[in-house]
Order: C-alpha cells, then sequence, then structure tokens
C-alpha cells in the first residue's frame, strides 16, 4: 500500500508532546501515512495572520486532503479570528462528528452504557460569527440557518446510523422559540428522517433534551443538532462519559477532513510530559478508517482499550485502586504500542472492517435547489436608536412622516412589542424595531422602503439597521414580536 499523505500541525502548548506520542503509536501500528508538516497557531497568529494559518499551510492541505490537527493557542485581546472556525468554513467541513464511550470500570464515569455520537452542525448557526454594536446599549450577532446546511448534516447523520449499525437519531434544536431558523432544522429532520424507515426518529428541545442526555445518555444514540448547541453537547456528553481529554472528533467535508482532539492546548501543563494523548489518537483512528486503513484503526483502538484495562493511566483519569500506575504521556504511548495486536479482556473489542461493521467515506449527494418560491415584499423592520421614552411619543413621530403605501403595525424593544399596547413594567434599552407594513396587503418596492427612510430622516430618528419583510409562495418570512 502506498503511504497516504496528510497535513500534520503539532500546535500549541500540550499539542508537540500529545502529536509525537500518537503519530509514534499509528507508525508502529502499521499507519501508511506520510506526514507533511505544517505551522499553525499562537506563532502564525503573532507574525500577523489574524486567523492563525497561512496560505502555504492552507495549499499543503489542499493537496493532501486530510489534516491532523493538535490543539492551538488563540492569542488573548481582540483581531484574532477562530483558526477552528476559518478552518471548518475554508475547506467546507460541514459535519463535526464526536463519538463519546465511557470506559467503566477502569474510567471514572456515572454511566457505564454511555455510548453517543453528537453531529454537529458545523459552518452555520452563531458560529457565523457576524456581530455589530448597534447603540451604546446593543450589541447583536446574527443566526445563520439555509437549507443546503441544514439538509446535508441532518442526512450525514442518518447515514452515519445506517453505516455503523446505530438504531436512533435525535434531532434537538430550540423550535419554540426560534420558529424559522430551529424550525426549519426541525422541519427537514423530519422530512428526510421519513426516507430511513429503518431508523428510529426523535425530536427534543434542546434545554430538557440536554438534560435528559445528562440524565440518562444510555436512551440516545446519534444525536444531531445546530452548531451551538452541539459543540456545548458535545463536550458534556465526553465529559460524563470519562473525561474531554478522550474524545476525539472528525471534521468531515466533501473533499477534505479534519482530525483533532475536542480539548484546547493547555499551556499550563506543557513541556512536562503529563498530558493524555487519547484524545488526539481516538481522532487519528477516525482518520485511519476515513483514508482506508480500517485494520490499522482496530489494531490501534483494540490496544488502547487492553492499556487503559491494564491501569495505565495519566494523572488526569488516574484513580486509586483502580489505575496500576501513573504514567506520562511518553510512557502511555510506549504501553499502546507494547499492546498492538492484543485485544481488551472485559471491555467490547472494536471492529471497523467490512465484517464488523463498515468502513467507508459516508458521502452526501448535492444539493439541489427546487424552484423558486414567489417572493414578495410587503414590509421593512426599520431599527432604530432612540433614548428610551414612551413608546406612543416614538409611533408618532414615526407615523406623521410614512409614505401612503406603509403603516406601522408594532414597535418593538429586546424582541418584546411595546406598541400599540404597552405595559409599564418592561424594561426598555436606546434599540427599538418599528414594523412597517403594506397598508393594501399587496407586494411594495423599494423606493417605498427609501421614502420611509427618508421619512425617518425628517423625523431626526437615527436608523441603525433594516430587515425587508418577505412572503415567500404566500408564507410569512418572519416572526411576530414577543407579546404582538
Amino acid at each position: 500500500m502506498s503511504k497516504v499523505p496528510i497535513a500534520v500541525a503539532y500546535g500549541d502548548g500540550i499539542g508537540p508532546e500529545i502529536m509525537s506520542a500518537c503519530l509514534h503509536i499509528l507508525t508502529e501500528a502499521g499507519a501508511q501515512i506520510e506526514p507533511h508538516v505544517i505551522e499553525i497557531g499562537e506563532k502564525i497568529y503573532l507574525q500577523g495572520h489574524t486567523a492563525g494559518i497561512t496560505s502555504e499551510a492552507i495549499d499543503v492541505i489542499h493537496k493532501t486532503r486530510v489534516f491532523y490537527k493538535a490543539p492551538i493557542t488563540t492569542p488573548q485581546g481582540g483581531g484574532f479570528k477562530s483558526l477552528n472556525v476559518t478552518t471548518r468554513k475554508l475547506f467546507n467541513l460541514f459535519a463535526n462528528v464526536r463519538p463519546c464511550v465511557s470506559y467503566h470500570p477502569f474510567i471514572e464515569t456515572k454511566y457505564p452504557g454511555l455510548d453517543v455520537v453528537i453531529v454537529r452542525e458545523n459552518e452555520e448557526d452563531l458560529y457565523a460569527g457576524i456581530e455589530h454594536q448597534q447603540t451604546p446599549e446593543v450589541y447583536q450577532v446574527l443566526k445563520l440557518i439555509t437549507r443546503p446546511g441544514t439538509e446535508r448534516i441532518i442526512r450525514y447523520a442518518f447515514e452515519y446510523a445506517r453505516a455503523y449499525n446505530r438504531k436512533k437519531v435525535t434531532c434537538m434544536t430550540k423550535d419554540n422559540i426560534m420558529k424559522l431558523t430551529d424550525g426549519l432544522f426541525h422541519k427537514v429532520f423530519d422530512e428526510i428522517g421519513a426516507e430511513y424507515p429503518e431508523i428510529e426518529k426523535e425530536h427534543w428541545i434542546i434545554d430538557i433534551g440536554t438534560a435528559k442526555l445528562a440524565d440518562t445518555p444510555e436512551q440516545f444514540d446519534v444525536v444531531v443538532t445546530l452548531n451551538l448547541y452541539g459543540d456545548i453537547l458535545s463536550d458534556m456528553v465526553a465529559q460524563i462519559a470519562g473525561s474531554v481529554g478522550l474524545a476525539g472528533s472528525a471534521n468531515i467535508g466533501p473533499k477534505i477532513a479534519m482530525f483533532e482532539a475536542i480539548h484546547g492546548s493547555a499551556p499550563r501543563r506543557a513541556g512536562q510530559n503529563l498530558a493524555n494523548p487519547s484524545g488526539l489518537l481516538h481522532a487519528g483512528i477516525m482518520m485511519l478508517v476515513h483514508i482506508g486503513q480500517p485494520e490499522v484503526a482496530e489494531r490501534v483502538h483494540n490496544a488502547w482499550l487492553r492499556t487503559i484495562e491494564e491501569g495505565h493511566h495519566t494523572y488526569d483519569i488516574f484513580r486509586e485502586g483502580i489505575s496500576r500506575e501513573k504514567v506520562g504521556t511518553k510512557e502511555f504511548a510506549q504501553a499502546v504500542v507494547r499492546n498492538l495486536g492484543k485485544q481488551p479482556e472485559q471491555l467490547r473489542a472494536v471492529r471497523y472492517t467490512q465484517e464488523g461493521g463498515p468502513a467507508k467515506v459516508i458521502a452526501i449527494p448535492p444539493y439541489e435547489r427546487n424552484k423558486r418560491p414567489q417572493k414578495d415584499l410587503i414590509g421593512v423592520d426599520v431599527f432604530v436608536e432612540w433614548t428610551p421614552g414612551h413608546p406612543k411619543d416614538l409611533a408618532e413621530r414615526i407615523q406623521a412622516v410614512l409614505p401612503p403605501s406603509l403603516k406601522l403595525t408594532m414597535i418593538s424593544n429586546r424582541g418584546t412589542a411595546v406598541w400599540p399596547n404597552t405595559v409599564e413594567e418592561t424594561f426598555l434599552v436606546d434599540h427599538w424595531r418599528t414594523r412597517l407594513l403594506t397598508r393594501e396587503g399587496t407586494p411594495i418596492r423599494h423606493e417605498d422602503v427609501i421614502a420611509a427612510l427618508q421619512g425617518y430622516q425628517r423625523a431626526g430618528l437615527d436608523f441603525i439597521k433594516t430587515e425587508h419583510l418577505y412572503r415567500f409562495d404566500g408564507v410569512e418570512g418572519f416572526s411576530k414580536g414577543q407579546g404582538e
């Protein structure tokens, strides 16, 4: 077998130690890989690259199409963008896959039966990072959810469940509040789920779903959710399984994939031969399956399980009465190497070959756009900065300057409708949404919006943002204010 080229980043903090340990294990196990080392992270940030990666490193990842990445450190202070988010979006790594398993009784956990895979949408949601300060008192971040992005992550979750003989897929959203964005995610989950009749399907609201997952994780199998929720859920489940330090993740795209531990660079532990390389090693195991070397992945994983059984534990999972010896990073790697070719005796052995379960790259078909809906502009939300006062005073100023085609229907503050019905106890800030809708119910023109804004200017109102209000095939594409 010819060696597969992979881009390798040793990272920051404990990164170089655990990457060296993992590459040693993979190589000793017979992995046919050809590392191409790239520099990313803190050093690159401090050279003036605000994303923490150079164009030369990007070229290496493009050529190898496989990226094995140790944790990196982002310098404190503003102006530095998340390297993880940049990499995921740059290379279209839309699916973040994080298996979380408990290793009872060798690693302490309250959940011996935990075996959950979190499939997290990886590019959209609040992680688009589009933020603005709009007034002295109000900041905003835009939550972007797209149908193409939603369709492919949900289909990936079902395809993953089918490929690895998982029985249930659970969707988690907050669509009782965010009816359009999270509502779309839930709707698409129902649509695509119908194509997989052999797989059980369920939906949970994210708050109670998280509580249930933390309380009885054995009732869950594959969980698919949006970016922020998935980030939080996967760390939580990894921790209750035994330790965040044990979990790896795969970031999968149509052409490129990145594999990493889910923990950070832990600079306080750097250079002390203390760090647990298990999370990055599990990411490497997922990488071996991805590049078509499942036998080696199986060999490494079972050796790791045997090492855990034998009680060779790093400080983070060491427990008196259970652990046999406390070992450092290098010694842990050496123990895994000694166990290559052995099977665990109590923990369940892992199979990645075709006999034990498919070892394949999950392919998602390209997105197909449907016929474009009829799109009608029927109004505009105009956001204004205005010193808190009585909403009726603001309404009167606006109504005096509106063009004939538009009428003021609602004023809200922090999302709560405060006009035409006003409750004196509602707390107000300097950021107001004023909703203008067509008087006759018929579509308006952009010229009507411009005329409205000119009226606001004449009234001395500082408009800071606008959002057009559309109907799509007769259905309103905007939410009502709280209490409207």
